[in-house]
């Protein structure tokens, strides 16, 4: 694919991320990318494996599943209507087709290896037709302040995230740590792709500084201070992976920097599906020694 046409490609993309809720037709996308309907459908299909009312369901409906998922109080009927569903029957039945069980049996106990596999089409899109191209001054090093948060840390297989991620809401919401109020960080200790399943890391955490002894696992911490590389990470988290090799890889290279002896973390400032997946935002933090301490 060439230049033009991969930023119109990417435009289609993006104009669906954004406008879920409207008018997003094979004759309306094909406008956005300026080809005629018939060419935009089979150059579609071509690049992405699947037709452009596939693409357009799985996404409406990969937002539908999340909000069941995430937001335990939000009405099933009215995630139904929003993602174009007739009823909300209708949009159990493409959740039990997809994921294998209703929204309310996985509200109750979720199946999230299914769940972690069942992105995996449009992820792929994603992967290689929205790719964030990422520049070496894109990079900043800052003095970063040491933070004290509220900590839930996951240990295991990293498709079973959401199981800890729920559990951290959950005690959030409980004691009026909204997003909006209290910035949401994770601590990467392990990399997932080099770590074996049952031995991967990763602290979930909200700016906080008390916690009290609680049910749900979560303790009180500290991300340290320091100098540290900042890489701001713009879409899905399909990606996210790409921007951080991008930080180890070309940056340091580049640089005449070191890594200091402490886990990369991140700071979720816009995350989905509050916002449309690809104006996620996640600030990507890489401790750096300091060259005065030698």
């Amino acid at each position: 694919m060439n230049d033009a046409s991969h930023l119109r490609f990417r435009r289609v993309l993006d104009h669906v991320d954004g406008h879920l809720d409207g008018d997003l037709s094979l004759e309306t996308l094909a406008r956005v990318a300026s080809w005629s309907p018939s060419h935009f459908h089979r150059r579609f299909a071509a690049l992405t494996g699947m037709t452009v009312h596939r693409y357009v369901q799985l996404s409406r409906f990969k937002r539908a599943a999340w909000q069941a998922a995430f937001r335990p109080h939000a009405s099933l009927t009215t995630i139904a209507l929003d993602a174009g569903y007739e009823s909300q029957d209708a949009f159990a039945r493409a959740f039990r087709q997809r994921l294998g069980q209703s929204p309310s049996a996985f509200r109750e106990a979720p199946d999230w290896r299914i769940w972690a596999s069942a992105w995996q089409e449009l992820d792929q899109v994603r992967r290689f037709h929205m790719p964030e191209g990422h520049r070496i001054d894109d990079v900043r090093v800052v003095d970063f302040s040491a933070v004290r948060v509220a900590c839930l840390r996951h240990v295991g297989d990293p498709a079973r995230i959401g199981e800890s991620v729920r559990r951290f809401i959950a005690w959030r919401r409980e004691h009026g740590l909204s997003p909006s109020r209290s910035a949401t960080w994770n601590v990467w200790h392990d990399d997932p792709e080099t770590t074996p399943p049952e031995a991967f890391r990763l602290d979930i955490c909200a700016t906080c500084d008390r916690v009290d002894t609680n049910d749900a696992g979560v303790v009180a911490s500290t991300i340290d201070g320091g100098r540290c590389a900042v890489l701001r990470h713009t879409g899905s988290d399909a990606l996210l992976g790409d921007t951080i090799r991008f930080l180890y890889g070309d940056w340091l290279t580049a640089s005449d920097e070191e890594p200091r002896d402490a886990p990369l973390f991140v700071r979720r400032v816009a995350f989905f599906p509050d916002v449309p997946e690809h104006e996620a935002v996640t600030d990507i933090y890489l401790p750096l020694r300091d060259p005065r301490r030698g």
